[in-house]
């Protein structure tokens, strides 16, 4: 009797702790799976099994081949003979009188079709002074591409081919602030010329600011294999959307090392927008200047850690004075993301549409404030009267133009910059023998100090036997005298 009472007590026990188990399971369950139902990690040796086949299919065809051609001239001698130290005794004869010979240049890239027109996007770099673009599609068809725009500061352009009244398949873009770094991505494009080449791997870094590749600095980094050849390729999410235009690797010997860098589709699709409507693209201006905030910093102005970045010069009457930002201000994010170093925060401006309202969070005084920013396009102020000197002076042959922030924002130069800038330099003109560069400030002629293109023009038209000419340079000031 006792042995029966003892074997019912512990089936007793027994049932409980499986009904407590499973209840435990169940109630688990319910609290991960919607985690579990967004994103999952292989659990299984069936699962790891799983193939990217589907998701290929769908995305490859959308995915081109583009083949450059320019001409470019070669020298028969020495480039040596450009050196001044060799024009002195050797004589300018060798550096002019060389013969040229033609040779036609063929270069590699890839590029993605993102609408049925056959619109395209690939790099700047790729098409890069091209004379004749072929795209050739997955199916091997061949089409000439015009050129709609390219933009230098964010290494992208659009392209253009005629399929008649065949819609063409396309990758819709994917908003690139909802990845996260373990995602896993695929890389597809035409790397080395060995044909279309699809790699896999996943999201190792998201905002890498301090690349160096182009003005705007913003790329996502992934180790999904990208080769020379993969440039302008797609960056493509499990989903068969376009997360990013593959654009640049880090290498020592020019083969992938696992760190490869993609724009962000939140950038591409601003420059498509802008390229395809007006051949340029106009991007918004915060109209203040600031530094990233460094751990010395932010012990200095009562920060607990180092973010953000700290207001030093506001615009005057710009959307930062407007929105009543001081200098001092640390600002902290832009809408619901955050920026930590000048970069980042132009990218977030830059990827907004003129006209829209945003948030800033900013630290004033230790205590966080939000206010309204209104985003603009930098103005022309004073008109740029881009002009051509032909008078025959030792500037003969230069185009000119007043800055503004909308000049400087063009040509890559700080909105304050003032005065009147070089924007092209004619070949064998007078200036381009004295050594003027696109990008030179001219400040002073003969003591007199520049300020407008009109007043440039009249001290041109005097006759001076000595020219005494001060240029700005980067951070340098340059003097050059010329005697008739």
């Amino acid at each position: 009797m006792n042995f029966r009472k003892i074997r019912i007590f512990l089936s007793l026990k027994l049932l409980l702790k499986w009904w407590w188990g499973a209840l435990s399971g169940l109630l688990m369950l319910l609290l991960v799976f919607p985690v579990y139902a967004q994103k999952k990690v292989p659990s299984s040796q069936a699962e790891i099994k799983l193939s990217f086949a589907p998701l290929v299919k769908k995305a490859a065809p959308a995915v081109v081949n583009i083949f450059t051609r320019k001409t470019v001239r070669q020298r028969s001698l020495s480039p040596l003979f450009d050196d001044p130290f060799f024009r002195r005794f050797f004589g300018e004869q060798f550096r002019n009188g060389q013969e040229t010979k033609k040779k036609v240049q063929n270069s590699l890239g890839s590029g993605v079709i993102v609408k049925s027109d056959g619109t395209i996007v690939t790099n700047h770099h790729v098409i890069k002074g091209a004379e004749e673009i072929t795209v050739v599609l997955s199916d091997r068809r061949e089409f000439d591409a015009k050129i709609i725009g390219s933009d230098k500061r964010t290494d992208l352009a659009v392209l253009k081919i005629n399929p008649g009244k065949e819609e063409l398949p396309f990758l819709s873009f994917r908003d690139s602030d909802d990845l996260e770094v373990g995602d896993l991505v695929l890389a597809i494009g035409n790397p080395f010329g060995v044909g279309q080449t699809v790699t896999s791997g996943i999201i190792s870094a998201l905002a890498r600011t301090q690349i160096g590749i182009n003005d705007l600095n913003f790329f996502i980094q992934t180790d999904a294999a990208i080769n020379p050849g993969n440039s302008g390729g797609a960056l493509v999410s499990l989903d068969g959307k376009l997360v990013g235009i593959n654009s640049a690797i880090y290498s020592k010997g020019g083969g992938s090392v696992g760190i490869g860098f993609a724009i962000p589709t939140n950038m591409v699709q601003t420059v498509v927008t802008g390229l395809s409507a007006g051949g340029r693209v106009v991007r918004p201006w915060i109209g203040a200047e600031g530094q990233g905030v460094t751990s010395d910093i932010a012990k200095s102005i009562g920060l607990k850690r180092p973010a953000g970045i700290l207001i030093n010069r506001i615009y005057p009457k710009g959307p930062s004075d407007r929105a009543s930002i001081k200098v001092g201000d640390v600002i902290i994010a832009v809408g619901k993301n955050n920026v930590n170093d000048t970069e980042s925060l132009r990218f977030r401006i830059a990827t907004r549409s003129i006209g829209e309202s945003l948030n800033l969070k900013l630290i004033r005084r230790g205590k966080i404030i939000y206010v309204t920013f209104s985003v603009e396009a930098p103005p022309e102020e004073p008109r740029t009267n881009r002009s051509k000197i032909i008078a025959l002076t030792p500037l003969q042959g230069i185009t000119i133009g007043n800055l503004s922030p909308s000049l400087s924002d063009q040509i890559g130069m700080s909105f304050w910059s003032q005065g009147v800038v070089v924007l092209k330099v004619g070949p064998t003109s007078a200036a381009q023998r004295f050594g003027f560069q696109i990008g030179d400030v001219i400040k002073k002629i003969n003591d007199v100090e520049v300020k407008t293109v009109t007043q440039l023009q009249d001290l041109l038209s005097k006759k001076f036997k000595e020219w005494l000419i001060l240029i700005k340079r980067g951070d340098d000031v340059l003097s050059m005298t010329v005697t008739r």
